[in-house]
């Protein structure tokens, strides 16, 4: 019974990640659609903040939602944790990562939707489609994940953990926004998206009842 109930709760918050990125690539699709202007304006905001000093910041900091610093990141936390015998934590984080990133990119297979044109692109891309944003989509799974882990195994240190992970969260989604290679409702749809993935994923992976002490 205990199983069915993690296997239920899991499948409803999977289905409010679906949920998200099939009613945003409606909506994204809708040519008329208000997001679509709160697009724009977003993009023509950004562009207007634009610097010298911030185009470098920002072109640093989107490197971190990019794989080649959340893999390493992830291996390296799993091995540590693997190493206290928290194996289950450890696979936990790899495969809120993984998973987020495969979903994040056959979504862009599915939707097709363009980069952004209407200002040039700050940085170049791996694909050239848009929706949703795979760098949202796998940092705020990372950092979702290892707020669970820090909440499961140390949660003395949970709360400072709060502010950070979404620090770094907003500042790697704005990058992408500022960087003209996203639209705003990329970064939404997928920042929600991988906040439920990890959700449905702990229910299953981490349940509350084998928490031990660390």
């Amino acid at each position: 019974m205990m199983i069915r109930s993690r296997a239920i709760r899991a499948t409803l918050w999977w289905g409010m990640t679906l949920g998200t990125l099939l009613a945003g690539a409606a909506w994204v699709r809708a040519a008329d659609s208000g997001l679509l202007s709160l697009d724009r304006e977003a993009l023509s905001v950004a562009n207007a903040w634009r610097s010298p000093w911030l185009d470098e910041a920002f072109l640093r900091l989107t490197w971190l939602g990019s794989l080649w610093i959340l893999l390493p990141l992830v291996l390296f936390a799993g091995v540590l944790l693997w190493r206290r015998g928290k194996w289950a934590e450890a696979l936990f984080i790899l495969v809120a990562l993984i998973g987020g990133s495969l979903l994040a990119r056959q979504m862009k297979d599915l939707v097709l939707r363009p980069r952004p044109d209407l200002f040039p692109a700050l940085t170049a891309v791996g694909s050239e489609f848009s929706f949703p944003s795979a760098h949202a989509l796998q940092v705020t799974a990372v950092a979702a994940a290892l707020w669970l882990v820090a909440a499961r195994l140390a949660p003395q240190h949970r709360q400072w953990l709060i502010p950070v992970l979404l620090l770094i969260v907003v500042a790697v989604d704005f990058s992408r926004l500022y960087l003209q290679v996203h639209y705003l409702s990329d970064l939404l749809a997928g920042t929600v998206a991988a906040a439920c993935w990890v959700a449905g994923l702990s229910v299953l992976m981490l349940p509350k009842d084998a928490a031990t002490d660390s």
